[in-house]
C-alpha cells in the first residue's frame, strides 16, 4: 500500500516536530494517516521499524535534493559551465535541509538526541563499495532494506558519487582523478559547514565599505552559511581541479 505508507510516514515526521520519539504513540500515528493501526504495523512490524523507515526515507529525500541541485545548470554545447557552482547548489542544499530537518542533520554529523529516534544501526558502518576507476571515489553497492542506516561517512561518500557522476560527462578523461578529489573535499567542507556553522549576527557585505559610526549590516545565519560553504567549494575546485575553467575559478 505506498499511499498508506507514505501517509504513515508523513504523519510520523509531523509527529516527531511536535514531540519527542518517545512520546510519539503508534495508534496517534495511524490516526492521523487516515488508517487502522493494524495497517501501520503490516507495513512497518514495529515503532522501531517506523522509525528506521522514516529516518530513511528523509534521507532518499536528501539526496534526491543533492541530485536536483547538481543537475541544474548543466553544461550545454559540449562545454563544462560552471561546475563548482552546481556543487555549490548541492551544497546549500545540504545546509538548507540540516537546518530545517532534525533526521537529516542527525544522519549526517551522527548527533542524535534524545527527541528523535535512534534506529537500531543508525550509526552504522558505510554500505559496501565496489572498486571503480583509478582516482575517483569508490562508487556505493544498492543499500538493502534491512541493512544498517548511513551514517556521516556513507552520505558524504553519496554526496560525492553524486557530484562525479554529474559532472564527469564534461570533464577530460586526464583530469578525472582530479575532479573525484574536488568532488570529495567539496563533499567534506559541506559536513563541517553542517557540524559547525558559521557565527550568524553583524557582519560586513562584501564589496561595501563600511562607514565609521554606522552599524554593521546583519546577516542571517543561512546567508552566512551559503557563502561560507560558496567559498570552501569553489576553492576546492580552484586548488584540484586540473585545467578548470575560468567559471570554476570563480
Amino acid at each position: 500500500m505506498p499511499a498508506a505508507r507514505e501517509s504513515l510516514l508523513d504523519a510520523a515526521y509531523t509527529a516527531l516536530t511536535q514531540r519527542a520519539w518517545t512520546a510519539v504513540r503508534m495508534v496517534d500515528v495511524a490516526a492521523a494517516a487516515g488508517v487502522s493501526r493494524q495497517t501501520l504495523y503490516n507495513e512497518f512490524g514495529s515503532k522501531e521499524g517506523l522509525a528506521r523507515a522514516l529516518v530513511r526515507r528523509e534521507t532518499e529525500n536528501y539526496l534526491a535534493g543533492v541530485a536536483r541541485a547538481l543537475s541544474r545548470g548543466a553544461s550545454a554545447a559540449g562545454a563544462r559551465g560552471d561546475a563548482a557552482g552546481r556543487v555549490v547548489a548541492a551544497a546549500a542544499w545540504t545546509l538548507r535541509t540540516a537546518r530545517a530537518n532534525p533526521l537529516v542533520r542527525a544522519v549526517l554529523t551522527g548527533c542524535w538526541n534524545d527527541r528523535l529516534p535512534i534506529p537500531s544501526g543508525a550509526q552504522g558502518d558505510p554500505a559496501p563499495v565496489r572498486a571503480d576507476r583509478p582516482g575517483l571515489p569508490v562508487q556505493r553497492a544498492a543499500v538493502p532494506a534491512e541493512a544498517p542506516l548511513p551514517g556521516p561517512a556513507e552520505l558524504v561518500g553519496r554526496f560525492c558519487d553524486q557530484a562525479v557522476a554529474a559532472l564527469e560527462p564534461d570533464w577530460p578523461a586526464g583530469e578525472l582523478p582530479a575532479l573525484g578529489t574536488a568532488c570529495e573535499t567539496a563533499a567534506r567542507l559541506t559536513l563541517a559547514c553542517v557540524v559547525a556553522p558559521p557565527a550568524s549576527g553583524a557582519a560586513q557585505v562584501p564589496g561595501v565599505a563600511q562607514v565609521p559610526g554606522r552599524v554593521p549590516a546583519q546577516r542571517s545565519g543561512r546567508e552566512l552559511e551559503t557563502e561560507a560553504v560558496s567559498r570552501l567549494v569553489r576553492g576546492a575546485f580552484a586548488r584540484t581541479a586540473a585545467g578548470a575553467s575560468p567559471a570554476d575559478q570563480g
